[in-house]
């Protein structure tokens, strides 16, 4: 059943029994074993491990059903002939997994690895999911990466295939979200399918480089490979093994229980270690030589590719280290164009991607940075090399040149991860569905300024790196199962600029020793705080004391713990290599990290800050992806996620002189966490394949990259190639432009456009609403497609680029032989004391909306979020049912549109009610009719660049099957 899916439960448990006789054929002894089985049992935690993974399996070849839904667990149960009684027992232990998986933008590839193919051959994979089961993984989070990691493997070429092919790929997880188990389960699947050299380029550090050596080593490559033939009970043979002193050594490391080879499996041999960077081959040439079964075939033939050695290499990205591997591949000869090989690229949109400008470049001549430079000729030189590159911000990656075939766009695959379970990320932070004003829940919980009513609060974060930490002794005190906690750290990031970190870290210095914390003024201050602060968002599942009395005594402790070595202040600016190898800042080998972290750049990236729980941030940028990087506060919080507290900038400048700005870091975060979400949601509507083939692929990507903060940049400008989009057609979505005119005379002029439409709303609102959603109040009227086509087209707009793909859309549905008739027009009214109201060009009263532009021409989010539902039943939702003013205006071919008079500040009301068109922003939303749908037509078209076609011309991308 593992390898070909659900089978006759009962008929199979017959033929492997020792009876002659069918007994319990009903199974009941079975489901009552199951129902009485307590936490931890072996066979519930075996089933639940395989519904699981068949709940998730995709792209199988026994299920006709959809994976992660209760159709696919049915089918499970059909195929297992279970009852209904036992359907159910299971259905209450082991809940049907709906939760999303990986969404995929692919070419079309050649199948070979199949869910059979894997099993046959699973010795490193079975080892490394053993082991994540060991380490609490829940079987759900092992399926998830199971079919994360299948999906990548089995778009890389047949590492036994003839004729040589590299595929290039990309995987995109979140900040600090566990990447790192993502390709190390890859690089388990692909050595047991025949990859024989794995190369993994690790960062700019050499920290980084180690951590990452050390990750694969504990969890992957295993004591008996790194080993050897070294006898593990002889002290004398262990001498120079690079983790003798490691005090994880060997209990928490993977072992085999023998070398793999003596196991029916074939061994890893490291070509570098925790300490050692690739320096140049140990042995010479010779370190790559492979052994053949039969030297008439070549390496890659599966009668030698199955029995040999894999090598495995982790790489910083440094110009030397990789000029010397490069030197070495080139002595080796033609066994190179033999070898399966799989290189990954952490953090693959840093120093990886070309940056030249193709404008500089001579003619017909590539100019490359120096590590692209490299990484292309890895390339060259390991034909069967397969490129997978990992990120958390991948816009620079899918900018890049698609068709230059030596670099490393990812052509063929492109793959989206899930947001973890536990995982604390962008929704944690910031309201997304909220509308202008913030001050929702997420920012509430966790969200600080750095400046209040007495100035800056950097005493304030301080104190809250104290009290969390007593919360945490509290917490191990009292049974938290992740207590107790290791690492307990405060970031403050202000400044790129290394000279001042030095400063601010004496100031911190010098706030801590007057501080107080042990006596009556500190403890006055931390009880304050504990209770405005963390007792007010205290997590109900987690032990908090009622009373900062119930804390104090834990206080002092926490003290100790920071000021442990004389100073509670550490400073990482990435002047040197020395600064991540502080003792203070070992992670791994330190038992307790509890310092306060100054830093600069390379903190921002890469580097992870294990126990953060508070952030002092206000260093600013312009590019969303550095901005991202830097949000070291994501990640795991077990135990603690409800303490976690964001000091953020509100009002910095940015620059100098007359180009100096005031930004809004806070909401330059959330312009880019938008820009991230609207990303993996568009990826998400293009995965699913139409007729068997894709809708898009990875080369027609870059028009779904989003930027709602005009001054923050996807990517730097240089990582950046044009793409303009065409199309987005959208049928049942919500889509609400943002790109409004700042101009008096073009806001007056786009008013005057909506002056038919006013017109044909009702006098008296009607309550419009969905069952079990908000009801509100509206003006609703309607208007035929051709009319509104008419007001659509002559609109201004401060960005035309921004609407125009839409606008092409609402056009096409004219041309497609009128598959919208026409619009039911939504004008939400307000009905608080505080409502603003006035006549518009003589119509009216209408409600108006406050809202303000984010440093920009640009609108953040438009819409009130309890107007959607109604908007998308009227445009005939299915999943939906409203009230009757809903209902009586659903058409099958009819369109909803939500209007919202906006106003960037107090409105001038005119003695007669009515307001002056100039100060008026005429905003809207649509949901355009599933009518709009047109079977297998693409929702996306565009043009891109493509330096293959001559000159660079644009090329218009009708068929995005092409």
């Amino acid at each position: 059943m593992s390898r070909r899916g659900p089978k006759h439960f009962a008929k199979l448990a017959f033929v492997l029994a020792d009876s002659d006789e069918p007994a319990d054929t009903d199974l009941s002894h079975f489901r009552d074993r199951l129902l009485s089985a307590g936490p931890g049992d072996e066979l519930l935690d075996l089933w639940r491990r395989k519904l699981t993974a068949w709940d998730v399996e995709q792209g199988t070849t026994w299920s006709t059903t959809t994976a992660r839904t209760p159709e696919r667990r049915a089918e499970i149960y059909d195929r297992l002939a279970f009852g209904p009684d036992l359907r159910k027992a299971l259905d209450a232990t082991v809940p049907v997994h709906t939760e999303a998986g990986p969404v995929t933008i692919s070419r079309e590839f050649q199948s070979w690895y199949t869910r059979e193919g894997a099993a046959n051959r699973s010795f490193y994979w079975a080892s490394y999911e053993r082991l994540l089961r060991r380490k609490g993984w829940s079987a759900a989070a092992v399926a998830g990466l199971d079919e994360a990691a299948h999906a990548v493997v089995e778009r890389l070429a047949d590492p036994t295939r003839e004729d040589p092919y590299g595929a290039r790929g990309l995987v995109v997880g979140y900040v600090q979200s566990g990447k790192t188990a993502n390709f190390t389960g890859v690089t388990a699947k692909a050595v047991d399918a025949g990859y024989r050299l794995v190369i993994v380029l690790a960062g700019t550090l050499n920290l980084l480089r180690g951590q990452t050596q050390r990750r694969l080593d504990m969890e992957l490559i295993g004591q008996e490979n790194i080993l050897g033939a070294a006898d593990p009970n002889d002290p004398d043979a262990l001498v120079g093994i690079d983790y003798q002193n490691d005090e994880d050594w060997p209990s928490k490391f993977v072992s085999f229980g023998a070398r793999p080879s003596t196991l029916g499996a074939f061994d890893i041999e490291r070509l570098t270690s925790r300490d050692r960077d690739y320096m140049a081959l140990e042995r010479g040439i010779s370190a790559l030589e492979f052994d053949k079964a039969d030297r008439t075939r070549p390496l890659h033939d599966p009668a030698n590719l199955h029995a040999s050695r894999a090598r495995v290499m982790v790489v910083k990205k440094n110009v030397s280290v990789l000029e010397k591997l490069v030197n070495d591949l080139k002595k080796i000869g033609p066994i190179l164009g033999e070898i399966p090989t799989l290189i990954i690229d952490d953090e693959s949109d840093q120093a990886s991607v070309n940056t030249t400008d193709p404008k500089k470049w001579e003619a017909g001549t590539v100019t490359r940075t120096a590590i692209n430079g490299q990484i292309s000729k890895l390339l060259k030189l390991l034909p069967r090399a397969q490129y997978v590159g990992y990120t958390a911000t991948p816009f620079a990656n899918v900018f890049v040149d698609p068709g230059d075939e030596e670099d490393i766009f990812p052509r063929d695959f492109l793959i989206s991860l899930p947001r973890p379970a536990g995982y604390m990320g962008v929704q944690d932070f910031h309201d997304l569905d909220g509308f202008e004003g913030g001050g929702g829940q997420a920012e509430k919980r966790h969200v600080r300024g750095i400046y209040d009513s007495t100035g800056d609060r950097l005493q304030e974060a301080l104190d809250s790196f104290v009290l969390t930490g007593a919360l945490k002794l509290y917490r191990a005190a009292h049974g938290v199962p992740e207590g107790p906690f290791r690492h307990h750290t405060l970031l403050v990031h202000e400044s790129v600029r290394m000279a001042e970190h030095d400063a601010l870290a004496q100031r911190i210095t010098t706030m801590w020793n007057h501080a107080a914390y042990t006596g009556p003024q500190g403890h006055t201050r931390l009880a304050s705080l504990f209770d405005r602060d963390f007792l007010a968002h205290a997590d109900g599942s987690l032990p908090t004391p009622a009373t900062y009395a119930e804390l104090k005594s834990h206080v002092a402790e926490a003290r100790r713990l920071i000021n442990k070595g004389g100073t509670p202040v550490i400073v990482v600016n990435g002047d040197s290599e020395r600064d991540y190898t502080q003792p203070a800042l070992d992670f791994d080998g330190t038992p307790n990290v509890w310092k306060i972290l100054v830093g600069g750049t390379k903190l921002s990236r890469g580097f992870t800050v294990e126990g953060l729980t508070i952030t002092y941030y206000r260093r600013t940028t312009q590019q969303a992806d550095t901005l991202m990087q830097m949000g070291r506060w994501f990640g795991f919080r077990p135990g603690y996620r409800d303490l976690v507290r964001l000091y953020i900038g509100r009002e910095e400048q940015l620059g100098k002189g007359r180009a100096a700005k005031t930004v809004d870091l806070y909401e330059a975060f959330e312009a880019i966490c938008r820009d991230e979400e609207l990303f993996r949601t568009e990826l998400a509507r293009y995965a699913p394949l139409v007729n068997g083939l894709p809708q898009v692929t990875p080369a027609q990507i870059p028009p779904l990259v989003a930027q709602h903060l005009p001054w923050v940049k996807p990517s730097a400008r240089n990582k950046m190639f044009n793409a303009e989009l065409v199309e987005v057609r959208s049928p049942g979505v919500w889509e609400e432009p943002t790109a409004y005119p700042e101009d008096s005379d073009d806001l007056r002029h786009n008013t005057e456009c909506w002056a038919p439409v006013l017109g044909a709303l009702s006098h008296a609102p009607v309550a419009l609403g969905v069952d079990g959603g908000a009801h509100y109040d509206a003006r609703v009227g309607t208007v035929s497609h051709k009319d509104l086509l008419t007001v659509l087209c002559d609109l201004r707009w401060s960005a035309p680029a921004q609407f125009a793909p839409h606008l092409e859309f609402l056009l096409d549905a004219a041309r497609e032989g009128s598959t919208i008739d026409d619009w039911c027009v939504i004008a939400p009214m307000q009905t608080s004391a505080r409502r603003n109201e006035a006549r518009i060009l003589g119509h009216g009263p209408f409600s108006l909306a406050r809202r303000t532009r984010r440093r920009g021409p640009l609108f953040g989010a438009i819409r009130d979020p309890k107007h959607v539902a109604a908007a998308r039943r009227l445009a005939g939702a299915a999943d939906l049912i409203g009230n009757a003013a809903v209902e009586q205006h659903v058409r099958p071919r009819r369109g909803a549109l939500v209007l919202y008079p906006v106003v960037e500040s107090e409105p001038r009301i005119a003695s007669d009610g009515s307001i002056d068109p100039r100060d008026l922003v005429m905003a809207f939303a649509f949901v355009a009719p599933p009518s709009t749908a047109l079977g297998d037509r693409p929702l996306v078209r565009f043009r891109a660049i493509d330096s293959t076609k001559a000159e660079a011309a644009i090329i218009d991308r009708d068929d995005m099957r092409s």
